[in-house]
């Protein structure tokens, strides 16, 4: 089997071609950055600009499936020319990808798409499924939408889509747990906001499991890559804390104090969705970390 991947270097796809690679598979991948190019026998690198439209047409020879994990991270100070590219970036090169699929001749049979659970609304209430059709009135919202009508796209060119809506990552390597466990560290760590909005997590490994599940199972359509336990956001910081072995008695953290630090990108924080992970369960995955407290020693000791 021969994958292409887009965002292969980042903290997901590393982690993803580092299990694929185990398991035998070919990797083709997409990079930004020539001097990211290698070329070995099972692992061979390609250049493209989705910016400009450019993309090395070579890429898919032999390639039965793509993973597109391409994105500009959300964990950057929003302001308006980088939510321009927040946007950009997921919807240009999905865009290069179906032009180059509907143009050049090639044997891809899947398109598996990054996506997030962003898209679902904000509440304290609700258990968001795969079937929920409501989008959040949002920044994250709207790019999601954007983002998932860019990829579904590519359905007219009879390849099958699937789109996995991905919580909360947990890894000790970067992206959220890291930051959040910052304060932690320094003695400081306390729920944020109200502390109630739910958190809907998934251990770093669990997801790429997800990803080779769906890959070799040619699942279609979407999914929600999240643990079966979502907590809220006081239960979060306070599992945090108790892995480093540091205190937990600061007062919340309020909104206004967020919105001044960090300005719409407190959103990310302060947003709660409850996602319910049964669909890719029912499929037959069988979760790695069910515990939030295991998932995150693992990842910060």
């Amino acid at each position: 089997m021969k994958v292409l991947i887009t965002g292969a270097t980042g903290l997901i796809g590393s982690e993803l071609v580092s299990l694929l690679l185990k398991n035998g598979v070919h990797i083709n991948y997409l990079t930004t950055s020539e001097d990211k190019l290698q070329h070995e026998l099972k692992y061979n690198g390609f250049f493209w600009n989705p910016d400009s439209g450019s993309i090395d047409e070579n890429c898919i020879d032999g390639v039965d499936t793509i993973i597109h994990l391409a994105g500009a991270s959300i964990s950057k100070r929003w302001t308006d020319s980088y939510k321009q590219e927040i946007l950009e970036s997921r919807v240009l090169s999905t865009n290069v990808l179906f032009t180059l699929l509907k143009n050049r001749p090639h044997n891809i049979k899947q398109f598996i798409s990054a996506s997030a659970i962003g898209i679902y609304p904000d509440s304290l209430e609700k258990v968001y499924s795969e079937s929920d059709t409501e989008v959040d009135n949002s920044f994250l919202g709207k790019v999601v939408q954007k983002w998932e009508e860019a990829v579904d796209q590519i359905k007219r060119l009879d390849i099958k889509v699937t789109k996995v809506r991905t919580g909360i990552v947990l890894s000790g390597k970067g992206g959220a747990l890291v930051e959040m466990a910052k304060p932690v560290r320094l003695g400081v760590g306390s729920p944020l906001g109200c502390g109630r909005q739910m958190q809907s997590w998934i251990h770093i490994q669990d997801l790429t499991g997800i990803y080779n599940y769906i890959l070799n199972h040619e699942l279609e359509g979407v999914y929600n890559a999240v643990a079966p336990h979502p907590v809220n956001n006081a239960g979060l910081m306070k599992t945090i804390a108790k892995v480093l072995n540091k205190p937990f008695f600061m007062p919340n953290v309020p909104k206004f104090m967020l919105q001044a630090v960090l300005g719409e990108m407190h959103q990310i924080l302060l947003s709660s969705q409850n996602v319910s992970a049964r669909k890719i369960i029912g499929e037959g995955y069988q979760f790695k970390y069910l515990s939030l407290e295991k998932a995150i020693r693992q990842e910060l000791q």
